[in-house]
């Protein structure tokens, strides 16, 4: 038998946990660059890793304070935003996507290297930055139980700051482009050469756009590292990039609240599959008996990507986009 309410209860926690947080702020970081402003970039996990182990390294190593390290973690985003714009956005836009998937890759590889063990944690990763998050938790009971989900009350202090993050990113996203600087990057998103005409730096504004959704991912970064209180430099992976993608596609791209509603979804879908999925091929008599319970884990990612791509026919511009957001050119 399948419990239905386990499987409602598994995915309301990932609706709102640190997975959805994580995803949705690189989310909205990628729609400042692609759904904005029409920039491929195929690396925004690398924006979360250098922010991430800006912070973490600053706090272990040097003992910088918390509030200090989540500036750096920014800065580190915001470097590496000109680093890999200034010698491509003047270029078409696969140069861009290109430069960033390989810089991430490259940043992934050096950080797990085990010459930089003592500085980054190697393959083993980085602790020991996150004692004075801990520190500020104000819930000090060891549960809460809010809407009949259990929630420890670190991870309630984490998904409570986590969700505050978001709301300001969003914030300052919808001032942004209902703003003067907003209506020029659409209309670069649109026509570059359009924009130009009229006097506008193009690539001015292409590499604060740049810049801004780094600080998002490097933002995500920040605030799953203290969630988990740990980094691991394999998780900074190319495919969180297009899980990021994902979900902004599925929220819609263009729209301000979009890369949020988007995450949520996605990883409840994807948790409520995987928990679908382990019911039914579990027991003496399973449900579904052709499938091992060793496959769960990608069979998943199959079940939704069946469900992404129904509805790249059905609804391209994605749950609350506009049709023209999707239409552009993308250079």
């Amino acid at each position: 038998m399948i419990d239905f309410g386990q499987l409602l209860t598994v995915g309301i926690s990932q609706l709102i946990g640190p997975s959805a947080i994580f995803f949705a702020l690189l989310a909205l970081g990628l729609n400042i660059h692609f759904g904005y402003t029409g920039l491929l970039n195929f690396g925004q996990i690398g924006f979360a890793l250098v922010g991430a182990y800006g912070m973490g390294i600053s706090v272990a190593n040097y003992g910088a304070p918390l509030w200090l390290g989540v500036l750096i973690g920014m800065a580190c985003g915001v470097v590496m935003a000109l680093v890999l714009g200034i010698p491509t956005l003047r270029l078409r836009a696969d140069y861009l996507a290109i430069v960033t998937i390989a810089a991430s890759e490259i940043l992934r590889l050096v950080t797990r290297s085990t010459s930089q063990t003592e500085f980054t944690g190697g393959t083993q990763g980085l602790t020991g930055f996150g004692d004075s998050f801990a520190a500020l938790n104000p819930f000090t009971q060891p549960s809460y139980t809010i809407l009949g989900l259990e929630i420890r009350g670190p991870d309630l202090w984490a998904i409570l700051m986590g969700w505050t993050v978001v709301a300001l990113c969003v914030l300052l996203t919808w001032l942004l482009v209902r703003s003067p600087w907003g209506r020029v990057i659409k209309a670069i998103r649109e026509d570059e050469d359009a924009a130009r005409a009229l006097g506008k730096n193009v690539f001015a504004y292409k590499m604060q756009a740049l810049a801004l959704g780094g600080v998002f991912g490097a933002l995500g970064g920040i605030v799953l590292a203290l969630a988990t209180q740990s980094l691991t430099p394999d998780f900074y992976s190319p495919p969180q990039t297009f899980f990021a993608y994902a979900a902004l596609i599925l929220g819609g791209a263009g729209r301000v609240l979009g890369p949020v509603i988007g995450a949520m979804l996605f990883w409840f879908l994807l948790s409520v599959a995987d928990a679908f999925l382990r019911q039914a091929t579990a027991g003496e008599n399973p449900l579904l008996p052709f499938i091992s319970s060793q496959d769960v884990g990608a069979i998943r990612f199959v079940l939704v990507g069946l469900f992404l791509g129904l509805m790249m026919v059905f609804r391209p511009q994605g749950i609350f986009g506009r049709r023209r957001e999707v239409l552009g050119d993308g250079r």
